[in-house]
């Protein structure tokens, strides 16, 4: 009998945007808890508040100085669309701090386009079925139609170009170490959310 609690993908993810944030709210979560000292998540320690700290920052710079490419703008605008994001991460992530206001100022310009920030640690099995490589890696974009409970797309845990760089430098270094992330950060800096604003239209 056990098979009869197990529930449906839909159901996972109806739970986890009852218990979700809009983008500010999240925002000052994180900002709330690093006051206290902590990050979220259920593993907690100096190394993961200290980059939830420098991820607070980055967030905060993106807020103010992120700019859409204009086609990109429009494009969105003008897409009719109704669809819930729903987005897996939590705030030590590196990748989310750089994807995470790209998505914000995407789901801005357009109403049909509801934005859910949904914790990891909080949603092990809704996350479970979001793997990538078997892993449990975020942020996890999971594009949600709520009127017919149907999951339209998925996308993440990087764009596409940062997802080929990944890949390239693993295969000829067997894994990804400090320089390479250091390397990556560099890129997303310099690729201002283009790619992210990219990957995200072909989305729609």
């Amino acid at each position: 009998m056990k098979n009869s609690t197990l529930k449906t993908v839909s159901e996972y993810i109806e739970e986890g945007i009852k218990n979700a944030y809009s983008y500010q709210q999240y925002r000052n979560l994180v900002s709330d808890l690093l006051a206290e000292g902590k990050s979220t998540g259920n593993e907690q320690s100096e190394a993961l508040t200290n980059y939830s700290t420098l991820n607070d920052r980055r967030m905060k710079r993106w807020d103010k100085t992120l700019k859409i490419n204009e086609s990109v703008a429009d494009a969105f605008s003008n897409t009719d669309v109704e669809v819930t994001w729903v987005v897996l991460t939590e705030g030590w992530c590196g990748d989310a701090a750089h994807i995470l206001p790209v998505m914000n100022k995407l789901a801005s310009l357009n109403e049909g386009i509801d934005l859910k920030i949904v914790l990891r640690d909080e949603h092990d099995e809704l996350m479970n079925n979001f793997l990538t490589n078997g892993g449990k890696s975020i942020p996890k974009l999971i594009a949600y139609d709520a009127q017919n409970k149907q999951v339209l797309n998925s996308w993440g845990p990087r764009p596409s170009t940062a997802t080929e760089m990944v890949n390239n430098y693993k295969e000829k270094h067997g894994g990804l170490d400090a320089e390479f992330k250091e390397d990556l950060q560099t890129w997303y800096n310099k690729d201002k959310g283009a790619n992210i604003a990219e990957d995200l239209l072909n989305l729609l």
